[in-house]
């Protein structure tokens, strides 16, 4: 029997959470007096397990209101109705590693079920606005986003962005924690040192970057979206998304969009996204596969804005 830990209190996505696993990326929050809308805890999963997945090979079991998952010599995972995650760590599980999948897997499905729409990428504050960058892993998102962060604009949340809809489809976009996550190579571009920060788990060029003076906390209408895409191109070309592509868009990026049919959530997903498309812009951002051009991206981004 796994033994009772100590709950620590944090807010993450608007919500407040009880963890029983310590996450220092979030920021700490006062204990509610009732409970709070996320509870994160260790649990034996074995047996479960066993009964959902019906085969020693499978790897992931989805349901309405329920989401488990197994990571080979991490731990298994469930998400249930979009105010549980439960954690059984298998002999030898890393901590870090965890903490990896609890704040994107496992986060991404609490939003879904709880019809939140996740989007894969970073979200930076412009004129009290959310504005998304979005594309496939190693694109350059987080990059993106770290170059306003340079020019003093404020970061909103990184990997996993939550956007809800108000009473007139108006999007907004709720913030995470005040973290980063970027490649060595990124650091180059920025001058900084990688010795100052703690690199992720198994990604030991990729690294953990604190945000402090320059991260929003609240919530704020997102303006825009903007996809980058890596090509076999000479320069950077931008180019409008028009509304009916939005939707396509919209669905390559929504973060763990395999969840979408099993978790009975396919018709929302759908009319979510067409009711959004029709209140933000959108635009593809191509850039060359080996060219340094984030800084150029980052005067483009603003010039769109502006106009």
């Amino acid at each position: 029997m796994l033994q009772t830990f100590k709950r620590t209190a944090y807010k993450a996505f608007g919500f407040s959470i009880y963890s029983e696993i310590p996450l220092p990326e979030l920021q700490p929050a006062p204990l509610p007096n009732d409970v709070a809308d996320i509870v994160i805890r260790y649990a034996d999963l074995s047996d479960t397990w066993l009964e959902k997945s019906d085969s020693s090979h499978r790897t992931l079991v989805c349901r309405e209101d329920m989401v488990m998952f197994r990571v080979p010599d991490l731990a298994v995972f469930a998400i249930e109705e979009g105010k549980t995650i439960l954690v059984s760590p298998e002999p030898g599980a890393v901590h870090d590693k965890m903490r990896l999948y609890i704040l994107g897997s496992c986060m991404g499905a609490i939003l879904l079920q709880r019809q939140i729409l996740p989007l894969h990428g970073s979200a930076v504050v412009i004129n009290d606005k959310a504005y998304a960058f979005v594309g496939l892993s190693g694109h350059g998102k987080s990059t993106l986003a770290s170059a306003f962060l340079q020019r003093g604009y404020q970061l909103l949340t990184d990997d996993v962005i939550a956007v809800t809809l108000d009473h007139q489809n108006v999007p907004y976009v709720t913030s995470a924690y005040p973290q980063q996550k970027l490649w060595q190579e990124s650091l180059e571009v920025f001058g900084m040192n990688s010795d100052r920060f703690r690199p992720l788990f198994d990604r030991e060029t990729k690294y953990a970057i604190p945000v402090t003076t320059h991260f929003s906390d609240g919530t704020l209408p997102l303006a825009a979206i903007f996809e980058l895409i890596k090509c076999d191109c000479s320069h950077v070309e931008m180019r409008n998304v028009e509304k009916l592509e939005r939707l396509s868009l919209l669905y390559r990026h929504t973060y763990r969009n395999l969840l979408l049919a099993d978790s009975g959530l396919t018709k929302w997903h759908f009319d979510f996204t067409s009711r959004m498309a029709g209140h933000i812009d959108a635009y593809q951002l191509q850039r060359p596969q080996d060219q340094l051009t984030v800084h150029q991206l980052t005067d483009m981004v603003l010039t769109a804005i502006a106009k």
